[in-house]
C-alpha cells in the first residue's frame, strides 16, 4: 500500500474491548496446554463451517482431514499452503508430526498493497489461522521470516504447534518480497506495518476462536524467525498485554545506531567485489569458522538484504539502485549495489542523522514484558550471533528485565537449516532446538517450571546433514 495509514490510535480504538478481554482471559485456568490432554475442547470440523474473523475483509474456510504440511500439500499446490516459501528453510530429513484435522482460514485485511499473489488476490496482509478439532486452549502468532509470505512457517512452526493441540495464525506482515521497501510513504514504514499487522491478527485471531468454541484462548504465545524473531521482541516490548511469552529464534536486531545491518553488510558487499579479506570480515563481526557458508551468502543474501534494507530506510542515499525495482529477474535482485560498498561509512557520518532517525521509528529497546526464549546460531551468516543475538541479551539485561529472558547459543547454528551440507561436522540444525525452547517456554508459563539456565549449547558429535539425533532432537542444557 502507498503507507501504513492507519494510525495506532485508531487500533488501539476498535481493539480496545478485545485487549482488556486479553487481560481478563489471561487470568482465568492456567492452562495453554502442551497437548491436548485433560481440559481440550473437541469440536468435529464440517464443511459448513465459516469462521468469522473480525475485520477481515474477506475469509476462504475449508474443513481438512490433515491441517500439517503433510496433508496440506495432498490438495493442488499453492491451495492450502506454499511449499517454494517454506522447503528452503529447514534441514532434509527432520521429520514432523502428521494427522492433525481441523478447519483452515484463509483471508486478508484491509490494505492496497499488492505484492502478495497468493491465491491469485494480488493482496497484501493475507494471513492464515489454522483450528485443530482437539483444541487446548491456546493460540501460536507467528510473522512471516524475512520478506516471505504466510505459508513461510508452515513446515517450522504451524505443524508443530497443531500437533500440541494450539490454534496457529500466521501473517504476511502486510508487504512481501524484494520489492517490499516500496510500501509506503516514509522511510521505515513498511516495517512499521509488520508491527500492526501482527497485533491486529492477534486480536482478531483470539476473537475468531472465541466466536468459535464460545471461549477465548487461555494462552497465547508468539514464535518467529528470523524478521519473525524481530516480531516477537518488538510485540513482547511494546504489545505484552496481548500475550503470555514467546520464542525468537535469530531475531534480527534493529537499532538506531549500531550494530544493525547498516554496520556490517557493507564490509560483506565489499567482500563480494573483491575489496575486503576475511580478515576484513572477521573484524566486521562474521565468525571465524563461518567460512564455508560464505559463498552462498555472498550469492544469495548480503548484496540484496543490504540495497533493499537501505533503500527501506535511506531511499535518497542512491535512487538508481535499486530504484524502481529490486530487480526483474533472480540475478538482478540478489545483484548488491556497488554504492552499498560504501555504506557503513556514510551511516557513521552525523549527515545520515535521518537515517538513524528512520530506524528508531521500529527500534529495539530490550523492555521485555513477558517471558522470552531466544535461540540464535553460532555460525549465523546473515545476522552474525554477536552483532544481534549477543547484544539484544545485553540489552535485556541493561533493561532489568534479565528475569524474564533465557539465551541459548547453538553451537554450530546457522541461519537457515537447509544449509547442513555445506559444512555437515560443523553445523547443526536448530529447528529441534525451537520445539525443545517452545516446550520449555509453555511449562514456565504454565506450570512454573524454570527453563534450563541461558548458555551456549554445545553441538554433539555426528553429521549435521543425516544424523536422526542431530536433526530430530536438541537439549537446551550446556551439558548439550
Amino acid at each position: 500500500m502507498p503507507a501504513w495509514h492507519r494510525p495506532p490510535t485508531r487500533l488501539a480504538a476498535w481493539g480496545a474491548a478485545a485487549v482488556l478481554g486479553l487481560q481478563a482471559a489471561s487470568a482465568g485456568p492456567p492452562r495453554g496446554g502442551r497437548g491436548p490432554g485433560d481440559g481440550a475442547v473437541h469440536r468435529r470440523s464440517t464443511p459448513d463451517d465459516a469462521v468469522h474473523v473480525p475485520g477481515a475483509e474477506r475469509t476462504d474456510t475449508a474443513c481438512l482431514p490433515d491441517l500439517t504440511t503433510a496433508g496440506l500439500l495432498q490438495a493442488p499446490a499453492g491451495r492450502f499452503t506454499d511449499q517454494t516459501d517454506w522447503l528452503p528453510l529447514h534441514a532434509p530429513g527432520a521429520c514432523n508430526p502428521t494427522g492433525v484435522p481441523g478447519l483452515q482460514v484463509d483471508g486478508c485485511f484491509p490494505d492496497t498493497s499488492t505484492s502478495n499473489a497468493t491465491h491469485g488476490w494480488d493482496h497484501d496482509s493475507q494471513f492464515v489461522l489454522r483450528i485443530p478439532d482437539t483444541w487446548n486452549g491456546g493460540l501460536v502468532l507467528t510473522g512471516a521470516p524475512g520478506v516471505r509470505k504466510q505459508y513461510a512457517c508452515d513446515f517450522l512452526v504451524s505443524d508443530f504447534v497443531l500437533a500440541r493441540g494450539f490454534a496457529y495464525a500466521s501473517t504476511d506482515k502486510g508487504n512481501t518480497g524484494p520489492d517490499f521497501y516500496r510500501d509506503g510513504e516514509r522511510p521505515g514504514d513498511a516495517v512499521a506495518e509488520w508491527h500492526e499487522r501482527v497485533t491486529q491478527l492477534a486480536i482478531a485471531a483470539r476473537d475468531a476462536l472465541r466466536d468459535h468454541f464460545g471461549s477465548s484462548p487461555q494462552r497465547t504465545y508468539l514464535a518467529g524467525i528470523s524478521n519473525g524473531g524481530y516480531l516477537v521482541r518488538w510485540q513482547l516490548e511494546n504489545r505484552p498485554e496481548l500475550y503470555d511469552g514467546g520464542v525468537d529464534w535469530e531475531g534480527t536486531l534493529f537499532t538506531p545506531d549500531g550494530p544493525n545491518l547498516f554496520t556490517y553488510l557493507p564490509t560483506a558487499v565489499r567482500y563480494t567485489l573483491g575489496q575486503a579479506t576475511a580478515a576484513d570480515m572477521h573484524a566486521a563481526g562474521f565468525a571465524h569458522g563461518s567460512e564455508p557458508l560464505w559463498p552462498f551468502h555472498q550469492s544469495f543474501y548480503w548484496g540484496v538484504t543490504q540495497k533493499t534494507y537501505r533503500a527501506e530506510f535511506d531511499p535518497a542515499y542512491d535512487p538508481a539502485c535499486p530504484g524502481a525495482t529490486a530487480g526483474t529477474s533472480l540475478p538482478e535482485i540478489l545483484a548488491p549495489c556497488p554504492s552499498d560498498a560504501a555504506y557503513d561509512a556514510w551511516f557513521a557520518d552525523p549527515r545520515s542523522r535521518p537515517v538513524h532517525e528512520a530506524l528508531a521509528r521500529i527500534s529495539l529497546s530490550g523492555a521485555i514484558g513477558k517471558p522470552l526464549l531466544t535461540l540464535h546460531g553460532t555460525l549465523d551468516t546473515l545476522l552474525p550471533i554477536g552483532l544481534h543475538g549477543d547484544v539484544y541479551a545485553r540489552m535485556i539485561a541493561d533493561a532489568q528485565r534479565g528475569g524474564l529472558h533465557r539465551y541459548y547459543r547453538i553451537e554450530g547454528g546457522n541461519h537457515v537449516d537447509s544449509l547442513m551440507h555445506l559444512d555437515p561436522e560443523r553445523l547443526r540444525p536448530m529447528l529441534p532446538c525451537f520445539r525443545t525452547a517452545f516446550d520449555a517456554l509453555t511449562a514456565w508459563v504454565e506450570d512454573g517450571e524454570e527453563p534450563p539456565a541461558s548458555a551456549t549449547v554445545p553441538r554433539p558429535v555426528g553429521n549435521g546433514a543425516t544424523d536422526p539425533e542431530l536433526l530430530n532432537s536438541c537439549s537446551l542444557r550446556s551439558g548439550g
